[in-house]
């Protein structure tokens, strides 16, 4: 089993940011989009930020933003990564001179050709749908189809990773990443230490 880097999504609190960074995240996620209940601002998101190293991708979480104001996100906040949760085309924001990560859920075999054919330059996340919470939920993805769209590309597997379920989910995607924001909560935004430092360990352990 091949190991994966870690995203820890849904930060809202700056002691949390430095527990993810330490045990080895490889990004960590801020949400902008307001509909949520871990929403920061883009000065909140700067200040979340301020002493992530620069080896640590600083992703900013929207929904179905217009270009101009995913450029006024990268100015206002720091960020190295877009992710666009919602219905948006990737294209016009392949411009902003960020990373793309586009979030799709795979519901039906059509949205399996859908994800396959994104751009190569654009990561793929494959979450639970919801469209009212869009993430964060603790809703389990489609595993299947997601290890189907891994073995085409690279993908990046969200939705209801838990320290106890992480190792099933990585043997059984095969994901070149894994984002994980309430299986390493107490409550919505506020991650707990050792769950992080659990999560980031099963990850990385090597095969028994």
């Amino acid at each position: 089993m091949r190991t994966a880097r870690v995203k820890i999504c849904g930060l809202t609190r700056k002691a949390d940011v430095a527990d993810a960074v330490e045990a080895g995240a490889w990004a960590v996620g801020f949400v902008a989009w307001p509909g949520s209940v871990r929403a920061v601002t883009p000065a909140q998101m700067r200040e979340l930020v301020a002493d992530v190293p620069p080896g640590v991708k600083r992703v900013g979480v929207v929904v179905d933003v217009s270009v101009e104001d995913a450029a006024r996100l990268r100015d206002e906040s720091a960020i190295t990564t877009l992710q666009l949760h919602g219905h948006e085309d990737v294209g016009p924001f392949l411009e902003l001179g960020l990373e793309i990560i586009k979030a799709v859920s795979l519901e039906t075999d059509v949205d399996l050709a859908r994800a396959a054919a994104l751009p190569p330059e654009v990561m793929v996340m494959v979450d639970a749908h919801d469209p009212i919470r869009r993430g964060g939920t603790g809703r389990r993805a489609d595993w299947s189809r997601a290890a189907t769209l891994a073995a085409r590309r690279p993908v990046i597997l969200a939705g209801g990773l838990r320290p106890d379920n992480v190792r099933q989910a990585m043997e059984q995607v095969g994901p070149w990443g894994l984002d994980v924001s309430s299986g390493v909560e107490s409550s919505p935004g506020v991650k707990i230490r050792e769950r992080i430092r659990t999560f980031l360990r099963l990850v990385h352990q090597e095969d028994m």
